[in-house]
């Protein structure tokens, strides 16, 4: 008899775990389900019906959108929003690169993107690169896709060593504050520097910041980046950013949500800048401006001389409504190494500004936006890094390039662990 109880609690505990693991398979199944119909819900909210589509050589796929049907105009306070198709204004004293000498015999080169080579869009459109499902799937979460961790802003002065490591952001970075500042320009040196993990990136940018650093920061960043996680490859793509709250719940990056409204055909968020520099080669540049229209309040973003390429409304915003109190310009890579172990993701050129021109990466031509809507050399420009060491950061002036700075670095290396 207790050979059978036994045999009976035996087949009891069988059939019990074999219902756990169906039930365990079933709710596993289900959640996978739920989470391909989130994703799908959240591709169909954000690719737009195209009226014509270019695939580009590097694997991207642009899609052609009416201006009026672009992601902006999913928020509830675009409902009526009347498209602004220029700016008012622009600051005065624009810099026009046409006119400089380059240093060391170096000719501006045009940079252009690399859907370019198969096609353009047609007026009234805006180039959107088209999100796959794969791109949504790397992200932590559907409502993560598109977003930057809290708390990845260089803040000067709090080089906190365990700050350092808890955030895994680093950055070498020249900044000012203690103004009003009403908009920001650099001419930023384009490279493709080389990622350790899919789940780090290097980016170099401008920032534009209202707000305390706390969860009241409002920014609005433009640059170029190399994101392995956003966009599942290492090209060197252009992009912007913004939040309202420190990177909590507002804001992404390019159109991944409601916000910038782009009236630009010709350039294409997130997508491919081609060609790059080289290590003692051809040196390429982007120049980028962003300013407050004076009149309309809007925060306008201009690309290269020719291409205003759209605007942030200023609601979006609670301090950036008025003004900037602080503007950033630099390098930012994330190290996700655990136990204290330093990424060799290269900033920059993955070289250390010592190394000058060819060699490492440069801002030059660095202004910013006055009251009175002048362009000016930034007074006071403080330089920042967590640990130079690893990445650093090296200013100076000059007639050709007015305020500018090397920057970058290796990452890991012998006095960098």
């Amino acid at each position: 008899m207790g050979g059978h109880v036994r045999g009976s609690v035996a087949e009891l505990v069988v059939v019990i775990v074999v219902v756990v693991v169906g039930l365990t398979c079933g709710v596993e199944g289900r959640s996978i389900e739920r989470q391909k119909l989130d994703v799908e819900r959240h591709l169909k909210r954000l690719n737009k019906r195209a009226l014509k589509t270019i695939e580009s050589p590097d694997g991207d796929i642009i899609d052609c959108v009416h201006i009026s049907q672009q992601p902006a105009f999913d928020h509830p306070f675009m409902k009526d929003h009347k498209i602004q198709m220029r700016p008012n204004f622009h600051p005065d004293g624009l810099f026009d690169e046409k006119k400089v000498a380059a240093t060391d015999s170096q000719e501006p080169k045009p940079i252009t993107q690399m859907w370019h080579l198969n096609g353009r869009c047609p007026e009234d459109t805006v180039p959107i690169r088209r999100t796959k499902g794969e791109d949504v799937m790397r992200a932590s979460s559907v409502k993560r896709y598109g977003k930057k961790k809290h708390r990845s802003i260089p803040k000067p002065n709090s080089a906190n060593p365990d700050l350092v490591n808890e955030s895994g952001h680093q950055h070498a970075i020249a900044y000012v504050e203690g103004g009003k500042y009403y908009g920001a320009k650099a001419t930023i040196n384009v490279w493709d520097p080389k990622i350790q993990q899919p789940s780090e990136f290097s980016l170099s940018q401008l920032w534009i910041l209202g707000g305390s650093f706390g969860e009241d920061l409002n920014s609005i960043e433009a640059g170029w980046q190399v994101s392995p996680d956003l966009y599942g490859d290492n090209n060197t793509r252009l992009f912007t950013y913004w939040t309202s709250d420190a990177y909590q719940a507002t804001g992404c990056y390019n159109l991944l949500c409601s916000g910038f409204i782009q009236i630009n055909s010709e350039i294409a968020m997130g997508a491919s800048i081609f060609p790059i520099s080289g290590y003692h080669g051809s040196q390429y540049d982007i120049s980028i401006l962003v300013w407050k229209d004076p009149k309309e309040g809007n925060w306008w973003m201009q690309f290269g001389n020719d291409y205003v390429l759209g605007y942030w409304p200023s609601f979006l915003f609670s301090y950036l409504a008025d003004s900037a109190s602080m503007i950033e310009w630099g390098g930012e890579v994330v190290n996700t190494e655990p136990d204290g172990q330093h990424t060799s993701t290269q900033m920059g050129s993955g070289h250390f500004p010592e190394e000058g021109f060819g060699k490492a990466s440069y801002f030059r031509n660095v202004q910013v936006v006055d009251e009175s809507n002048n362009l000016r050399s930034p007074k006071g420009i403080g330089t920042f890094t967590e640990q130079s060491n690893c990445y650093d950061v090296q200013t100076g002036y000059n007639g050709d390039w007015g305020n500018y700075f090397y920057y970058g670095g290796p990452g890991k290396n012998s006095n960098c662990q």
